[in-house]
């Protein structure tokens, strides 16, 4: 993971004036948004659960940077984050909605209880819909707004996710164009990333250790000498949320190195790789 402790002074006005959410923003893919967020100019709402980090980084980045607990699942929770960060912040122009958990790093349909299934979907789809949904609420009025979506390459490769996982990253991928299709009359931008394997806390709490994972990523990734890091992730999300992708809506922008675009038994077989 990369190391948010030195922090600079903002650097880059690409978010300069703008207001962004970024709920599961305390840790992983969120926290490196966050810093980056900020950086940009941007005033960040931190939206978590995990309340000590969550506030550590506010109180680090000061008073551009504010933390509000939010359980994305809870309705009425979704709907304080948003009201809270008008009243706070005048106007909401970028929701990211990153926060997710995993079930397990791998496991079968056969396996897989109906209580496991029903968590995932209910953090990583519905949260999903909340977040949108009251973002959307307040941007229509606007008539200006970025609505991003952490997905997954779980979505565009079978076979290495469990099925709730997978299911859940598939509905987000599919809600992030149905979005884009219903907003864009409003000008509102919607589009998800879609990263694979990483070190994040949710990948380490699975039962390796960060350089075991670091490990495995350099040895199955299709790009060798590289692995995809939360910072990259983060670099991804700026451009979406900024003018930079002023005009890209209704896309799923995979992260993966080419790896599901792969076909190694073919390549092996004519002799191209190894």
């Amino acid at each position: 993971m990369g190391d948010s402790s030195c922090i600079a002074a903002p650097s880059t006005n690409r978010l300069e004036g703008k207001v962004a959410i970024i709920t599961g923003g305390a840790s992983g893919i969120g926290e490196s948004t966050t810093h980056l967020f900020w950086k940009s100019g941007a005033k960040v709402v931190v939206a978590d659960i995990q309340d000590e980090l969550g506030q550590a980084i506010s109180d680090k980045l000061g008073k551009n940077v504010c933390y509000i607990h939010c359980d994305v699942s809870n309705e009425e929770e979704v709907i304080n984050l948003v009201d809270t960060t008008i009243a706070k912040f005048g106007h909401l122009d970028i929701m990211f909605n990153n926060a997710g958990i995993m079930d397990r790093p791998l496991g079968s349909i056969l396996d897989t209880t109906k209580s496991d299934l029903e968590r995932v979907l209910r953090v990583n789809m519905v949260g999903s819909f909340l977040g949108a949904k009251h973002a959307a609420k307040v941007m229509v009025p606007q008539r200006n707004g970025c609505i991003l979506f952490t997905a997954s390459a779980c979505a565009s490769i079978a076979g290495i996710a469990t099925p709730p996982y997978a299911l859940s990253k598939h509905g987000v991928v599919g809600l992030s164009k149905n979005l884009a299709a219903e907003l864009g009359q409003y000008g509102i931008r919607v589009n998800c990333i879609s990263p694979s394997g990483l070190v994040t806390g949710l990948s380490a709490g699975q039962g390796a250790t960060p350089e075991q994972i670091e490990a495995g990523l350099h040895e199955l990734g299709n790009l060798k000498g590289k692995i995809l890091r939360v910072e990259d992730v983060a670099k991804a999300v700026l451009y979406l949320a900024s003018d930079d992708g002023g005009y890209v809506s209704g896309h799923n922008l995979v992260l993966d190195g080419g790896f599901s675009i792969v076909n190694p038994t073919m390549l092996k077989a004519v002799g191209l790789i190894q």
